[in-house]
């Protein structure tokens, strides 16, 4: 399924967006919590600035986002992981009410209750979890209900190759084959389950693998690389839409920055992200649009500025806005 002129640029400005907005948080959650001058039993605060708590990135991982979501409408829903930003952004979620959201902000998605790991826009029908494999079940859900309500909607779960050990991934996938379910599974394989080597987890190379074992199909991208994704993820999402079931796609994603922010990722390479930058799949994009007479270096340096002014604003935006006011503190929440 090749890409029209029009997706490829909706992709590249996505990605542009995806990697501007993760930097800039990379940068603003660091914000005080390291103390002005660094000396040795001075800990790094994770309460303190103005995103407190954790903070997972997804710098190199847009491929995955953008090659799937390109395929999507408003009225299909995307489940997200921990690392959600990239998906978000790829569904349409505004940036200006996530980046609020994580602020701790009234204006936020959440009302400044969930945080970044706890991501819902029901107007775009995305959503997110902190617990690893949790993406499942839910786009099972939401894929059964557009059964019962006899519409053409699938949902996409994303989940990272850690979260294949767990039950939710098998009971999720068998459920899913048996009731042909209009959902695509699709597994971000960074190597890297917060510290644990995939090998040292996994007892086989490719999740995707595991399809046969469901009946369902099991399609391999073996490169960080957003055409591949768009290429394996249009037959998928047709399959799901057509009535015909659920398919299980692995794609090899790189993941530029630690498990959480403040990782000194002792159990990596020193060189390992470097050598992932290589290949990056940003700069990748622009050489074939260039190549494909899409683009011109001049082009592709505005559609960057372009993305850091939306991406600025949005931060912008969430540093304006109030804090939520504390009698409201038991509103939209269970008690």
């Amino acid at each position: 399924m090749q890409a029209s002129e029009s997706t490829l640029l909706w992709m590249f400005e996505r990605m542009l967006e995806i990697r501007h907005f993760e930097e800039t948080m990379a940068s603003v959650y660091l914000e005080g919590k390291l103390p002005p001058h660094i000396q040795k039993g001075l800990a790094f605060d994770i309460g303190a600035g103005p995103v407190p708590g954790e903070m997972h990135l997804a710098a190199g991982q847009e491929p995955v986002a953008v090659g799937v979501c390109a395929h999507l409408q408003q009225t299909d829903t995307v489940v997200g992981t921990h690392r959600p930003h990239h998906f978000a952004i790829a569904k349409g979620v505004p940036m200006d009410r996530m980046a609020a959201e994580m602020f701790g902000k009234a204006t936020g998605l959440g009302k400044g209750k969930g945080g970044h790991m706890h991501l819902f826009d029901p107007v775009h029908r995305f959503s997110c979890s902190g617990i690893i494999g949790a993406s499942l079940p839910p786009a099972c859900g939401a894929a059964l209900a557009a059964r019962k309500l006899q519409k053409d909607w699938v949902a996409v779960a994303f989940f990272g190759e850690g979260a294949a050990n767990q039950g939710a991934f098998h009971e999720s996938l068998n459920l899913a084959a048996l009731w042909k379910l209009p959902v695509i599974f699709v597994c971000e394989d960074n190597k890297w389950a917060i510290s644990v080597a995939k090998e040292n987890a996994t007892s086989i190379e490719w999740v995707a693998d595991r399809a046969a074992g469901y009946g369902m199909p099991g399609v391999k991208v073996a490169t960080n690389d957003a055409l591949a994704v768009y290429e394996a993820a249009g037959p998928a999402v047709a399959r799901a839409r057509s009535g015909a079931g659920p398919t299980l796609i692995e794609v090899k994603t790189d993941r530029y920055m630690g498990h959480f922010q403040g990782d000194p990722e002792v159990y990596r390479p020193k060189d390992e992200v470097a050598q992932l930058k290589k290949s990056d799949p940003i700069e990748k994009l622009s050489a074939y649009l260039q190549r494909q007479g899409h683009l011109d270096e001049a082009a592709a340096a505005g559609l960057a500025e372009q993305a850091k002014r939306r991406v600025s604003e949005a931060f912008e935006f969430a540093r304006r806005s109030p804090y939520p006011d504390p009698q409201d503190a038991l509103q939209d929440v269970f008690v």
